[in-house]
């Protein structure tokens, strides 16, 4: 079996190797590589391989945009410190999704999932993996507890237009344009939006598809949007998210 690892941190590719080659001993490891940028020009190369292992946040963007670059010439084992991009990944050629660090147990279920596939021909496994993701969204945040006139209020998920920070504090927004405080992170809320209903656009915003009302070319390959309701800066995709934004709009 033929392996190439798409992993960004040294330490963490060498581990991986490691894992494999104990695992099947018999695997050899093509390739390690560490970019968007390096993956592109291998697999445009036509590279023969059967399987990759591929972290999703890379140095120079998420590992998402080398789909939307390239053929990606095998199944993909995906590896990631968090776990709120599960969903992206089944929507591509995606045998399974390993949380850092990797477990060796969970590594030998994910390299049997991908044996059996093989094997069989059949991606039903795979189908049944992500039905069992989207029906986890359960677990995405419903509301947000809010403070507004001396009093506590609800902020239904479904009526919020966007998130931003601003200065080190973090503000939601909601469908009527009303602005309350939140003491969550961009971060945190992240990993607690669906992300089918949500996209971090930069380092500072986080919004809802639905309040997007406008997108146009911006300078160095960025987005420009226009929000409903509106926003008092320019609200603009940053370039190293560009390719993964146009994909999730397109989803």
């Amino acid at each position: 079996m033929k392996v190439i690892i798409i992993e960004d941190e040294t330490p963490a590719a060498n581990r991986l190797e490691r894992l494999v080659v104990a695992a099947r001993p018999g695997v050899e490891v093509l390739k390690k590589m560490d970019s968007v940028e390096e993956a592109v020009e291998c697999f445009n190369k036509g590279v023969e391989v059967d399987l990759i292992f591929m972290d999703i946040q890379l140095g120079d963007g998420l590992s998402f945009e080398i789909f939307n670059q390239t053929k990606v010439p095998a199944p993909v084992i995906f590896t990631t410190a968090y776990d709120h991009y599960a969903i992206q990944a089944f929507k591509v050629n995606s045998v399974d999704y390993l949380l850092k660090p990797v477990d060796e147990e969970e590594l030998e279920k994910a390299i049997q999932k991908f044996e059996q596939q093989e094997n069989s021909n059949s991606n039903g496994e795979l189908k049944q993996i992500l039905n069992a993701v989207r029906a986890d969204r359960a677990n995405f945040r419903r509301r947000f507890l809010v403070k507004t006139a001396g009093r506590l209020a609800f902020i239904l998920v479904e009526d919020v237009a966007y998130f931003f920070s601003e200065e080190g504090v973090t503000f939601i927004v909601n469908k009527d344009n009303e602005r309350y405080l939140l003491e969550n992170t961009l971060e945190e809320l992240e990993g607690q939006l669906d992300p089918g209903e949500f996209f971090r656009i930069n380092r500072k915003m986080i919004l809802a598809s639905k309040s997007i009302t406008r997108i146009e070319p911006y300078s160095n390959n960025r987005l420009q949007l226009t929000l409903n309701p509106g926003f008092s800066e320019e609200v603009v995709v940053s370039r190293h998210r560009t390719s993964e934004f146009k994909a999730w709009l397109d989803s």
